[in-house]
């Protein structure tokens, strides 16, 4: 996977002792361009946000370097939630926020500071999108023993000398391992450019003793202790198999937001994206008004159906219709055997609904009586 080459600039702001190091793509769009602001994660840098700043065409995306880590040098004082949404508030304030309100992006942990931001600066953020956001207390739950385990870790990473220290926690095994552990996609070049960036950037910090206070903000603090006054629209994003953000967290938290919309985000069959992309090609031809007919993904999972991608592909497509996976009906399908009488009740469900969408488009096709 090759990360589009966006020539950003480099800038640098001198901010609560940290030489604040911030990307700005797309700077020749000009301050009265939207402008988005993205956040990363516990350990991470910008590096890790490029791809997203590839897909917001059109838009002015800056990302920082939190203090402490990448390029960014260290805080006067603690690493924590509140000194970090200081630093951004700063920063949105240098870039014209409080005249302009922007759209704020928070990744994982960045999600916690975004949301202390936005409930204290409401004013500043006319939209806040939360990428995996931490919804509920690593501390608690069926994973509070592997917290505890890597709160021990970052803990002894910092007791210890400072060189030994940093040995300990970029140690190459130990960051590949955890790299793997986060990841979720069978995408294999995808799995690879995480890897690869995991490998480049997540020892990129100060120092252990940086590492430990923003790891210890990350397990103390979560987006719902600033929920009720996330007033502004709410964009969640989640994975549908995000140990560390689950999705049970996120529904939660949707539910507390006044104008709140959740999108969970599921790993597609690779085949059956390949399919997609062939009929698209396919279908193309054949002139409007289309009506795509698409099978559920595999594996019973609750798959989500990218239609802004969709509609780029079949731009003439105007009704869409989900088929359960049903494999035994297929094989029927498949080999000349197949009845109605014994099709599965999801499936004559479906196709009355197939009916319905169809007859729609009657007064297009020029049918209607």
């Amino acid at each position: 996977m090759i990360v589009p080459d966006l020539h950003p600039h480099e800038r640098v702001a001198r901010i609560n002792g940290s030489d604040l190091h911030y990307w700005v793509y797309r700077e020749e769009l000009g301050p009265t361009a939207e402008t988005v602001l993205i956040v990363h994660g516990l350990r991470g840098t910008h590096h890790g946000l490029e791809l997203i700043a590839a897909g917001l065409a059109g838009r002015r995306v800056v990302i920082p370097d939190l203090p402490g880590f990448g390029d960014s040098g260290p805080l006067t004082g603690r690493h924590d939630v509140a000194g970090y949404a200081e630093v951004i508030a700063e920063l949105i304030d240098r870039l014209g926020g409080a005249e302009r309100p922007i759209v704020l992006v928070g990744h994982s942990f960045g999600s916690i500071v975004a949301s202390r931001l936005a409930a204290s600066r409401p004013s500043w953020v006319h939209r806040l999108v939360l990428i995996n956001p931490i919804a509920t207390s690593a501390l608690r739950g069926p994973h509070a023993a592997l917290a505890g385990l890597t709160a021990a870790y970052y803990s002894l990473g910092e007791r210890l000398p400072t060189r030994a220290g940093r040995s300990l926690l970029t140690n190459r095994w130990v960051v590949l391992a955890a790299s793997r552990a986060m990841t979720r996609t069978r995408d294999k070049q995808l799995r690879w450019f995480i890897d690869d960036n995991h490998l480049r950037h997540f020892s990129r910090f100060h120092s252990p003793a940086v590492v430990n206070q923003s790891f210890q903000a990350s397990v103390t603090h979560t987006v719902t202790d600033y929920a009720d006054q996330l007033r502004m629209p709410v964009l969640l994003v989640a994975g549908e198999h995000d140990e560390i953000a689950p999705v049970a967290g996120q529904r939660a938290l949707a539910a507390r937001l006044p104008d709140a919309e959740l999108v969970v985000i599921s790993d597609a069959h690779p085949s059956t994206a390949s399919l997609v992309t062939e009929a698209a090609e396919l279908l193309r031809t054949v002139g409007p008004p289309l009506t795509l007919v698409v099978n559920r993904m595999p594996d019973g999972k609750a798959a989500q159906i990218d239609l802004d991608g969709l509609d780029a592909l079949v731009p003439d497509a105007c009704g869409l219709v989900c088929v359960d996976e049903e494999q035994g009906a297929a094989a029927l399908v498949a080999s000349g055997e197949f009845a109605w009488q014994d099709a599965p009740g999801s499936w004559a469900r479906q196709v009355r609904e197939l009916a319905v969408v169809l007859q729609s488009d009657w007064a297009r096709l020029g049918l209607a009586a």
